[in-house]
């Protein structure tokens, strides 16, 4: 259990240093983030530095390095997945600061990659055997076999954007990405005896400790696209490498239900005509016009996703 510990310690220790030291940088290239304009509230936001989450990625990737026990395909395939999903984060946000507006890559091409990345992730899942699917709540697991390629697609398309329409306010994603890599890295050792993927859990609970510090409200950072697609794409990989995928549905409940939110009010609006389910969606911002604080909210989803990490372990036990 130590080596766990001393993961994240370390980890939250780079990523603090790395969050001192991008900050000022960012401020200095004035990688201000753009705040749209029907987030009222966020006005006083716009300029504040964003891709924030290259400190905490890397820190969590180089404290992995450091502690992990072995540096096995299914190692290097997390990390490449999660730090090639910052790549194209970070250049999102690059293309935002460009032209000066909440605008970077064309929709087609952010899912384009997510298509390829999550083939790939699906052909690995098969060609390397981690085909074994977990019920949560229960003892039973079930080999899949090809349907594995199906499913990763699946998942990786869901926790992805998911995390991304998660990261609304401050503290809000990395707040609730704590704990949800923490049940994540607790499931992996309980349920498919995984400690590598488990030291990458607990590197990025570390390292999402240290940037909560910078991120809590008043944001100093935003993580931007480059943390939230990193994060997303972190998630679905553990989770599908480690069988741990149906997982998601219920330590990420936040995360799903404000897919939902966000499924729900589109189609609401469309069918009615011009009505609405929400104030605003995704439903953190339906929370914020209802006159809850930025803080409140992402106290109460960080509680959620303690409990149902809580439960999830107590009940793997």
């Amino acid at each position: 259990m130590k080596l766990y510990l001393w993961s994240a310690l370390v980890a939250f220790a780079i990523s603090f240093l790395f969050c001192l030291s991008l900050i000022p940088l960012l401020r200095k290239i004035k990688a201000g983030q753009n705040i749209l304009s029907y987030v009222k509230e966020h006005k006083e936001k716009s300029g504040t530095p964003t891709m924030g989450g290259l400190a905490f990625i890397l820190a969590a990737c180089i404290a992995a390095c450091l502690f992990s026990p072995a540096f096995d395909r299914r190692f290097i395939a997390v990390l490449v997945i999660g730090l090639s999903y910052m790549l194209v984060g970070l250049l999102d946000d690059l293309l935002k600061k460009k032209h000066k507006e909440n605008l970077g890559l064309k929709v087609y091409q952010k899912f384009g990659f997510q298509c390829i990345v999550a083939g790939f992730a699906g052909w690995f899942s098969y060609r390397f055997g981690a085909t074994v699917l977990f019920l949560p709540f229960t003892s039973l697991s079930f080999d899949i076999g090809f349907w594995t390629i199906p499913l990763t697609v699946f998942c990786f398309l869901a926790t992805v954007n998911a995390v991304n329409l998660t990261d609304g306010l401050d503290g809000l994603a990395a707040g609730s990405c704590a704990p949800f890599f923490a049940g994540l890295g607790v499931l992996s050792l309980l349920r498919s005896k995984d400690g590598v993927s488990a030291v990458v859990c607990f590197c990025l609970v570390g390292a999402l400790l240290a940037y909560l510090v910078f991120n809590s409200p008043k944001a100093s950072v935003f993580m931007g696209d480059t943390g939230s697609l990193s994060l997303g794409g972190f998630a679905a990989a553990i989770a599908s490498f480690t069988g741990n995928a149906l997982y998601i549905l219920v330590i990420g409940v936040v995360f799903v239900f404000t897919v939902i939110s966000v499924v729900l009010q589109v189609i609401y609006y469309k069918a009615t005509g011009g009505k609405r389910i929400f104030l605003m969606s995704p439903v953190h911002h339906h929370f914020q016009q209802k006159g809850y604080s930025e803080s409140k909210i992402a106290y109460a989803y960080f509680v959620i996703s303690l409990l149902t990490a809580v439960l999830c372990i107590a009940t793997a036990l």
